[in-house]
């Protein structure tokens, strides 16, 4: 688990193509790595992977191929920036909203403007994912906790704030780049939640009708 507030920006020291996987190699940058081991989960981008080997300054981690398809991390070259956060701890100040690495789909940048002293983004996410994204809700993007300040179908904004632009990758991003979405997972529990004994049965998911036939909306 995370939080989504990012500790260090690294770059991609090294990519391998392994079959339909792939070996990457992260520099982790300012990162402390004085207490991890191999094993242990460090986000990139928002996406949780597992140090198979460490050095003073980097890691190394496999990427299966439904984290290449669910992800922007097959896109990226040598040298690109990388968001990075340790796994917390029980003793984690959980200053942003607890975030599972598990990246739900690609978002598509929209717009960026200035916004005082901030700037407001405005993103699609897939359609699929619109119906976890509430306003003044929780989202992370790029492995980033953000507040959701408005939401107009499966489009929503956010602002940042000049201390997440400069110490996250978001500052490089604009109108048409891909980041990677992970929704609130309470939102994802909730609806499997409610759907009862029929989330055995294959193909179940959570409809109007659905929620009319249980009761839950007229």
């Amino acid at each position: 688990m995370f939080t989504g507030i990012i500790q260090a920006v690294g770059h991609i020291a090294g990519r391998e193509a392994r079959g339909a996987d792939m070996r990457l190699e992260i520099n982790t940058g300012n990162l402390e790595l004085g207490g991890v081991a191999i094993g242990d989960s460090i986000a990139v981008n928002g996406v949780c992977l597992t140090a198979i080997s460490l050095s003073e300054q980097a890691f190394v981690a496999d990427v299966s191929g439904e984290t290449l398809d669910r992800t922007s991390l097959g896109a990226l070259a040598d040298g690109d920036p990388v968001n990075l956060e340790k796994a917390l701890t029980l003793g984690t100040p959980l200053g942003g909203h607890l975030v599972s690495g598990h990246v739900d789909g690609l978002g598509t940048i929209k717009s960026r403007t200035p916004d005082g002293r901030s700037e407001r983004f405005r993103l699609e996410a897939p359609a699929a994912l619109a119906r976890y994204i509430a306003e003044k809700g929780s989202i992370c993007v790029d492995g980033v906790s953000l507040t959701v300040n408005a939401v107009d179908g499966a489009e929503f904004e956010f602002n940042l704030v000049p201390h997440t632009l400069e110490h996250t990758t978001l500052h490089t991003r604009r109108p048409g780049d891909k980041v990677n979405l992970e929704v609130d997972l309470i939102a994802r529990y909730l609806e499997r939640l409610m759907l009862g004994d029929a989330a055995a049965q294959s193909g179940s998911r959570l409809t109007l009708d659905f929620l009319r036939e249980h009761g839950f909306a007229k």
